[in-house]
Order: structure tokens, then C-alpha cells, then sequence
């Protein structure tokens, strides 16, 4: 039997006749498909602007009117709370402009994962980008190292806050008075060389060089001011005028200034024979810090009376006087950075480091250090300086102006830090102290760059001085 089904041979009508009948009655009927060439399709979704709510997060730039019983208000409200006061339009529609967003929140910056990007560096300089600043390595902190790296003993070193015993020559040769004696010690080559001895009936009392470097002006209990050829070990004059011990000294080219217990200020012009060419009253007690503006314009003393004096080349009356200190003032530094910048401290009692405008006579800052200011020194190569300090804490402290914030904090000497002189170079420090000892400390960057200097040829240890 052939298993292919029959066909059927009816008329064409018949056939589509008996389909529909075969057609169950209690179907639904089938929905009729459109026609594919009604209906166009795209491979993009794009959404009605209508039906965002961009508005609410001031991406749009035009608002939409406010409505009695509408959600606006809260949706101010929820961008101020999001996006701050000033995402919320200035007034409402009709009775101002309209709303501009402020703040740019989706502003490009700058890709820091991908630093090579040919992009970054036109970005960072856009308004909305990130500034070239933070693309930028943070800047290191220099490192002070907190211990000196050379200790010298020096016997018979006075513990005496009036006295001015240590000094540093520009050719890397530092004075140190011991006793009845002068000493210097060549940086360089370590070599120590006994520059004179007054004998029993006389003392050192101060030391100062010259700016050259070449000559020592040396003060006396007796009140006598020395003046030495340090190459030839030679004395070249004596100069008096002091009734009592010269405690300080400072340098003004050919003049020589100092100061004595006996309140007066003798100014010294070593080109004529006389002892002294003027006399600087001002000072009701001893003289006991005394140094030259670097243009040699101005000189400022300060006294036992609690005062800071300052004059002219020309005066013989202080210009200038300070009485805010409380006690004596010793340490007197005047800015290489600025014209007119002066810096004093004060004693026990007083304990603050002041700084002053000479040009209009006001105070500028003033910090509490803690202890007795013995000395202050400025650095030439940054805009820092350096206090020694005796009761209680005998520390040094290196201090950034003008912030006045402490840089470093160092400690060695066990009794106070009386003395202080700079290296040339701007770059180290020694201090001395009632201990009998001499300590050098890095504290300050070169010139150019801020890399601590090695010891060097100064090697480590400890070293008598005679």
C-alpha cells in the first residue's frame, strides 16, 4: 500500500471552501500582523527629554515654571542639600533670569594613572581641569640631623651671657677666646694656632673678624679694643676710650663699633690715630649685643636696660628705640633678605624673639621661644634663622620666617648656648657653650641646593682645641 497521502482533486473554489469550514468555531480570532513596510526600526534607543529628570540636578540649563502643588520645591531643596546653595536657580521663572548652573561637576582632569597620556598636559591647563600643580611630585622636607657632627673641647670657655667669645671668619677660620687667650682653628685643615695671650692681669671678653677675614678685633676686661694680622699672629694697634670691660664688637667696613659695661657705644675708625671718632649714649646699663645693617647703614645695640637702640652712620642719638622687651637683649640679627628687617631676643625674663621694621619703627611678629635667647644668626641662603638659648632647655632652634614655624629642634650642650657663628658657606653653625665645648651642626641648604653637607674632612669625634 502506498503510504503518500491522497490529494484530493476540487475546483479551486471548493478548496478554500472547505478550509474556512475545517476552522474550529471556538477560536479566537488571530490578530492581523501589520504590514513590515508601515514600521521603521533604528539600531539606537533615544529617550524623551520630557521624560528625564535632569532638571532636578542642574543639568539642564532652562527650568521649568514653578507649579502650585508641584514637586519643585522639594527638588530644590534635595540640590541645595546635594549640590550647595548656589545650584539653586536665583528666582523663580518670570522674575529673573534663568537658572545657569554654577558649578561644573562633571569637568574633566587629569588622568595622574596614565601620566604619558598626549592629552594630560592639554587638560590640566583647561578651566575645569586639574592645575599642573597636582601633576607635580610633592616636595620633601629636609632632613636636620639632630646631633653635631663635630665636638671640640675648649677649656676656660666662659659661662657668661655678656661676653662674645666665638666668631667665624669669611676665610673659614673660627676666633675663640679662652681665658687670657685667643684662639683660632682653621675649618679646613683642623691646624689650631694660639693668636696671643693677654696674661694674668687681663681677659678675652670678645672676638669679632673683619668682613675680609684678615684682621680679629679683640675686646678686654681692662676696656681695651686689639686689632690683629691673624696671618702674622701680630698685634697692629690698641684703641681705649672704656672705662670697663668691651663685652662686644661689630664690624662696618674701616669703622669698628663697641660696646662696654660702662653703657657706651665708642665707634673706631682704624684709618686715623685717634682711640675712638665718636661716643653713642642711649644706654642706661651695659651694651651687650651690637651688630651693622648689611648695607652698613644702621647700627642696633641692645643693653641690659631691656632696650633695642638703633642709629644712623651719622647720629649720635639713637633713631630708633624699642622698649617692648623685658629683659636684656644679647641677640640682634639683622634679614639679608630684606631691607631693614631686624630680629632681637630677649633674656630669662623675657624669653621672646621680636622682629622689627626699622623704616616705620613697628613690630612685626613675635614668638615665645621657651628659654633665655642667647644669640640669633640669619641664613643667607634661605629665608630661615637660628636661636641659641640658655635657661632652661640650653636647645637651638631653627625657625622659618615669616611663618615663625619651628624647622628643627636640637639639643647637645648641657649648660647655656651663649655663643654662635655661621660657616661662609651658609650652611653650618657652631655654638658654644659653659659646657667648654664647641659643637657644629648642618642646619641650613646650600645655596642652590637644599642637599646636607657631609662632614667632610672634619672628621667625627672629639677634639681639644690647644
Amino acid at each position: 500500500m502506498d503510504s503518500r497521502k491522497s490529494t484530493l482533486n476540487l475546483p479551486a473554489g471548493m478548496e478554500s471552501s472547505l478550509r474556512l469550514n475545517t476552522i474550529p468555531t471556538h477560536f479566537p480570532s488571530i490578530p492581523k500582523t501589520p504590514s513590515p513596510s508601515k514600521t521603521t526600526y533604528s539600531d539606537r534607543f533615544i529617550p524623551l527629554r520630557s521624560a528625564s529628570r535632569l532638571q532636578n540636578f542642574a543639568l539642564v540649563e532652562k527650568s521649568s515654571p514653578v507649579k502650585e502643588g508641584g514637586n519643585e520645591a522639594y527638588s530644590r531643596l534635595l540640590r541645595t542639600e546635594l549640590f550647595g546653595a548656589d545650584s539653586v536657580p536665583c528666582s523663580p521663572a518670570g522674575q529673573g533670569s534663568p537658572m545657569s548652573p554654577s558649578k561644573n561637576l562633571f569637568r574633566f582632569k587629569t588622568d595622574h594613572s596614565a601620566p604619558n597620556s598626549p592629552l594630560s598636559a592639554v587638560i590640566s591647563g583647561q578651566d575645569g581641569g586639574g592645575s599642573a600643580e597636582a601633576s607635580m611630585p610633592p616636595k620633601v622636607p629636609r632632613k636636620i640631623p639632630k646631633t653635631a657632627y663635630k665636638v671640640l673641647d675648649a677649656p676656660s670657655l666662659h659661662d657668661d651671657f655678656y661676653l662674645n667669645l666665638v666668631d667665624w671668619s669669611s676665610q673659614n677660620v673660627i676666633a675663640v677666646g679662652l681665658g687670657t687667650c685667643v684662639y683660632l682653628w682653621n675649618a679646613a685643615t683642623c691646624k689650631v694656632t694660639k693668636l696671643c695671650d693677654l696674661g694674668n692681669r687681663d681677659g678675652v671678653c670678645a672676638v669679632q673678624w673683619t668682613r675680609e677675614g684678615s684682621y680679629l678685633a679683640v675686646g678686654t676686661y681692662m676696656g681695651d679694643v686689639q686689632i690683629w694680622d691673624s696671618s702674622r699672629c701680630k698685634q697692629i694697634r690698641t684703641m681705649g676710650g672704656h672705662q670697663t670691660r668691651t663685652g662686644v664688637l661689630a664690624w662696618s667696613s674701616c669703622m669698628l663699633s663697641s660696646g662696654s659695661r660702662d653703657k657706651h657705644i665708642l665707634q673706631h675708625d682704624i684709618r686715623v690715630s685717634k682711640d675712638y671718632v665718636s661716643k653713642l649714649v642711649g644706654h642706661r646699663s651695659e651694651v651687650c649685643g651690637l651688630k651693622w645693617s648689611h648695607d652698613d647703614r644702621e647700627l642696633a645695640s641692645g643693653g641690659n636696660d631691656n632696650q633695642l637702640l638703633v642709629w644712623n652712620q651719622h647720629s649720635q642719638q639713637p633713631v630708633t628705640k624699642f622698649t617692648e622687651h623685658t629683659a636684656a637683649i644679647k641677640a640682634i640679627a639683622w634679614s639679608p633678605h630684606q631691607s631693614g628687617l631686624l630680629a632681637s631676643g630677649g633674656g630669662t625674663a623675657d624669653r621672646c624673639i621680636r622682629f622689627w621694621n626699622t623704616t616705620n619703627k613697628n613690630m612685626l611678629k613675635c614668638v615665645d621661644s621657651g628659654s633665655q635667647v642667647c644669640n640669633l644668626a640669619w641664613c643667607k641662603n634661605v629665608n630661615e634663622l637660628v636661636s641659641t638659648h640658655g635657661y632652661s632647655q640650653n636647645q637651638i632652634m631653627i625657625w622659618k620666617y615669616p611663618s615663625l614655624g619651628k624647622v628643627a629642634t636640637l639639643t647637645g650642650h648641657t649648660l647655656r648656648v651663649l655663643y654662635l657663628a655661621t660657616s661662609p658657606d651658609g650652611q653650618t653653625i657652631v655654638t658654644g657653650a659653659g659646657d667648654e665645648t664647641l659643637r657644629f651642626w648642618n642646619v641650613f641648604p646650600s645655596a642652590k641646593t637644599p642637599v646636607v653637607r657631609d662632614s667632610g674632612v672634619w672628621s667625627l669625634g672629639r677634639t681639644h682645641i690647644r
